[in-house]
């Protein structure tokens, strides 16, 4: 069984098909890319399985369960993370600060215990503290720990938002452009350190532009455009299929 299926997925914006009779399954342990044109449906995509969005028809079904209509903190704690294309740092806190607010679904602490005081809520803060320089540690960047998120580099916020989103503990991390507005040092970094994530046994779900990263790191491609699936095949294929060369990168 596939852990995220997604069969015959509609969503209409009055007369517009954003997306238009997609299907397509994710296998635990890939990395899998969905790419296309501006326009093409796939952030709209994105949403639909984040909960973000509700299909006009359809089914997202994720570990089994059918997602579709739920909201994205119930689909969170299922065990779907996400990150964004436009980075989203907490103003005034730091890098560490921002990750601990990943570890929220772990955490037992209530609004009565907080305002009490109780013993254990010391505890619990210092063990999703130690737990968050883990993966700072893990993705490379816990030398800037302490320094306000805002404030680094656009490469360190985008390690800092993996890291945010591992904290979540995810079986699914959906990635929208990880490489957006990143020059190609910093791209090749990011390219590396999703395939590090996957090694940690979770799997990937991206859109990106940067081709030249998705033929890297990616198992499996699926190509949109204005809304409707053209192709889903491996990354050797996809460059040399006939549609995806003349709909997508052109002739």
């Amino acid at each position: 069984m596939a852990l995220l299926e997604i069969e015959n997925l509609h969503r209409r914006f009055g007369g517009l098909h954003a997306v238009n009779d997609v299907s397509f399954a994710v296998q635990a342990g890939q990395i899998k890319a969905v790419i296309g044109p501006n326009g093409a449906g796939k952030t709209t995509l994105f949403n639909l399985v984040s909960g973000a969005l509700v299909p006009s028809s359809g089914v997202v079904r994720f570990q089994g369960r059918e997602i579709q209509g739920r909201r994205p903190f119930e689909i969170a704690a299922r065990g779907m993370a996400r990150t964004y294309q436009n980075i989203k740092m907490f103003t005034g806190m730091t890098a560490l600060e921002n990750v601990m607010v990943g570890c929220h679904l772990q955490g037992r602490a209530g609004f009565l215990a907080s305002m009490l005081h109780a013993p254990w809520i010391w505890e619990e803060e210092l063990e999703i503290r130690n737990k968050s320089m883990e993966l700072l540690e893990l993705l490379e960047i816990a030398d800037y720990a302490h320094i306000e998120a805002t404030s680094l580099a656009f490469g360190q916020q985008r390690a800092v938002e993996l890291a945010r989103a591992l904290a979540m503990q995810p079986a699914l991390l959906l990635l929208d452009e990880p490489a957006a507005g990143l020059n190609i040092y910093e791209t090749a970094e990011v390219g590396r350190l999703i395939s590090k994530i996957r090694d940690m046994g979770i799997t990937v779900l991206l859109v990106e532009h940067d081709m030249s990263l998705v033929m890297d790191i990616s198992d499996e491609i699926v190509v949109l455009c204005f809304g409707e699936k053209i192709a889903e095949d491996l990354p050797l294929a996809i460059q040399q299929n006939p549609d995806v060369i003349r709909i997508y990168l052109g002739e």
